[in-house]
């Protein structure tokens, strides 16, 4: 124990990254990053950005992107929170929304930073086991007595549920807030939430600028609630950091939004990739999870996960491997290019034909 620590930070488990290794170059497929480069306005927009502006601090409001954001969404600037990235926004929410003791519940296999918040802040966390395929049953959410997260899709499974479910849920919990992480949402073939915020006093939709819209170094967030969620959410913010969105950043999100052809296009070829890798998983035995996302959570019944995790690696290949209880037989595989996919898929060959 370090003396100087307070006891939060001695006894906390923190989240956990995807590796960033540096040792050798990987084909990496494993922190769901998009394979593609961002949009060109982007580009184009930052090489001529006026450099020397970045004396000055960014605007804390956001509003040019938040102006850009409601155009595309068909919502108002003031429903609308950014952040940066979506994982200060659900940090946020865990402060803005329950206080010391509170109840939150989520489903047992999730993002695991929802675990961590909920540490760090002191709440008590209530896990609600999926269902034997890895599905939700929407009815052990209904009706609960406190506030409730759901990445929908969910990670790392990759499933789904229907706006028609997540408004069940929503509905039912009228006196709880409902908090719908939707990073993995443009892959899903479907409507986002976002769509019911004007229905539902009690309804928190994050998505982010990471995965869709290939912009996971830039940082950016952004939020979809009523103007009491969204007041909350600021009151946080103002009182930890002005200004957590920089001026680059704030730049490539105004330009991503406005090259939506660009954005159908690269998360239509994900889609492709996507569905072609399972079939070929499926040909060589694998049991492949329904994902409505932009990764495919697999598992072997010959080949152990963290076998196939730790052969890959040496092929210079990264997957993701949990080794925790229920999930540590499956590996999540970030979709690539065609290219980097098919590499994959024959190294996949190999070791499967070796055991």
């Amino acid at each position: 124990m370090n003396k100087f620590l307070s006891s939060k930070a001695n006894s906390i488990e923190p989240y956990t990254p995807g590796e960033q290794p540096r040792d050798k170059k990987y084909i990496k497929l494993n922190t769901n990053e998009s394979p593609y480069p961002p949009s060109p306005f982007v580009k184009k927009a930052i090489a001529e950005s006026n450099f020397d502006d970045l004396r000055l601090y960014p605007d804390p409001n956001v509003y040019e992107l938040k102006k850009e954001i409601a155009n595309r969404y068909n919502t108002k600037e003031n429903n609308i929170f950014i952040g940066n990235g979506s994982d200060e926004i659900l940090a946020f929410s865990f402060m803005a929304f329950f206080d010391r003791g509170d109840k939150i519940y989520y489903p047992n296999i999730t993002y695991s930073f929802y675990s961590v918040y909920s540490s760090l802040f002191d709440l008590n966390e209530v896990k609600i086991p999926l269902k034997d395929d890895f599905t939700i049953d929407i009815n052990d959410y209904k009706n609960l007595d406190s506030g409730i997260f759901i990445a929908n899709p969910n990670a790392p499974t990759g499933i789904y549920l229907t706006l028609s479910q997540i408004e069940e849920i929503v509905k039912s919990n009228k006196d709880n807030i409902v908090i719908i992480d939707e990073a993995y949402i443009d892959f899903a073939f479907d409507e986002s939430a976002s769509s019911l915020i004007d229905k539902y006093d009690n309804l928190l939709v994050i998505q982010t600028f990471s995965k869709s819209r290939c912009l996971a170094g830039m940082r950016l967030g952004f939020a979809f609630g009523n103007e009491n969620l969204i007041q909350g959410l600021k009151n946080i913010k103002y009182s930890f950091n002005s200004y957590t969105i920089n001026r680059l950043s704030i730049l490539a999100g105004i330009e991503a939004i406005k090259d939506e052809k660009y954005f159908k296009d690269t998360v239509s070829k994900i889609i492709k990739t996507r569905e072609n890798t399972k079939k070929e998983l499926k040909l060589l035995g694998f049991n492949v999870l329904d994902s409505r996302s932009n990764f495919l959570f697999v598992s072997h019944k010959n080949v152990f996960a963290e076998d196939i995790y730790l052969k890959l690696k040496d092929n210079g290949i990264l997957v993701r491997y949990f080794k925790s209880d229920i999930i540590n037989n499956y590996i999540r595989v970030t979709i690539g290019t065609d290219e980097e996919m098919s590499t994959f898929i024959e190294n996949i060959k190999q070791i499967v034909s070796n055991n």
